[in-house]
């Protein structure tokens, strides 16, 4: 998502310029508070976004698990389908008005809007999707992890795992509907950040909150046994390390899980969802390939997460501002948008 204060000269300069534009996911905050306050935040941002890209410039919008909402109304008519078409890997999204989905496809451009889910194809090569489905197979015990270990067993997920997008669907979407009612109830929010609730949790057990305490190292110390026993619990497979070279290889390897359930043939993926952009000059190439040979690229974030910066906030790769160019041939290009002179430092 977006905030106003980031929607300033060079990204607009830079929309103005592209003849295509793709949000990948997480347009909308929709789990903070009710639907009403995240539009109202939003139309400045997206209206500006229009106004840039003039009438004649398209723009898709490809949901992710913060916005899954979105698809809320598209998603019950194909429920009422006796049989409704599979999703695939790419499905045409339609709304109605007064949905959600109406009033950012308006401030956006309207008819020059379009919305596909769970993916898109950008080019015969290149496929695009938010990545959130990686969080049925991350080894990193966040909250939407757990909840997906244990949906999966309430939904009977098909054995060894889910094959479509339909699968992927039942056992996340659950989760996103339970989040989204309780931002709507005004009950209590799992956190005001990005990652919320796994934010908080990772700032206390990484250190980076500058706790020092007996209680930080006692919840340390048990950490692993947690993990052991959730791992017992059938609510894994998961793992005990949260450094920072652990949760990219995490996500990369459970992207990597879901290109190949899906059967993704594209020579490259674009996707965002862990918020960690790259490849950036100091990585190992060969950890962004998917085991199906696809070259992986992530977008990063557009939201400001100070528990993921570090103490070099301007050089990390958690930062806000990166994004991915692509031409009619040729690989897709990770830029900087906010700090053209930046260069992240490996994390």
């Amino acid at each position: 998502m977006l905030r106003r204060s980031e929607c300033r000269a060079p990204l607009l300069d830079a929309i103005a310029e592209c003849e295509r534009l793709v949000l990948l996911g997480d347009v909308l905050e929709l789990r903070h508070g009710p639907v009403r306050d995240s539009l109202a935040a939003a139309q400045p941002v997206l209206s500006a976004i229009g106004t840039a890209l003039g009438r004649a410039r398209e723009v898709l919008i490809v949901p992710g698990n913060h916005d899954h909402h979105l698809l809320g109304g598209w998603l019950e008519r194909r429920a009422a389908h006796e049989s409704p078409p599979p999703l695939g890997l790419e499905s045409e999204v339609d709304w109605r008005e007064g949905e959600p989905l109406a009033a950012v496809a308006g401030w956006l451009g309207g008819g020059r809007t379009q919305v596909a889910y769970p993916g898109a194809w950008l080019r015969a090569d290149v496929y695009a999707t938010h990545g959130h489905y990686s969080d049925r197979h991350t080894t990193v015990p966040m909250f939407e992890r757990l909840g997906a270990g244990a949906m999966a067993r309430i939904v009977h997920e098909p054995a060894g795992g889910p094959r479509r997008a339909e699968d992927y669907e039942a056992t996340l979407a659950p989760i996103y509907a339970w989040l989204h009612a309780i931002a709507q109830s005004g009950g209590p929010a799992l956190g005001r950040s990005s990652h919320g609730a796994s934010a908080q949790a990772w700032r206390v057990l990484a250190g980076s909150d500058g706790d020092r305490s007996w209680r930080r190292r006692a919840l340390v110390a048990a950490f692993p046994a947690l993990v052991a026993a959730l791992n017992c619990a059938r609510l894994g497979p998961l793992r005990a390390d949260l450094s920072g070279a652990e949760l990219r290889r995490a996500g990369l390897t459970a992207t990597g899980d879901v290109l190949a359930r899906l059967r993704v043939a594209a020579a490259h993926v674009i996707f965002g969802h862990t918020h960690r952009a790259g490849p950036l000059p100091r990585d190992e190439r060969l950890e962004w390939r998917a085991p199906s040979g696809a070259a992986l690229l992530n977008t990063g974030s557009w939201v400001h997460e100070p528990a993921f910066l570090g103490e070099r906030p301007r050089d990390s790769p958690y930062r806000a501002g990166f994004c991915a160019t692509l031409g009619v041939d040729g690989p897709p290009q990770l830029e900087c948008l906010l700090d053209d002179d930046l260069q992240p430092q490996e994390r």
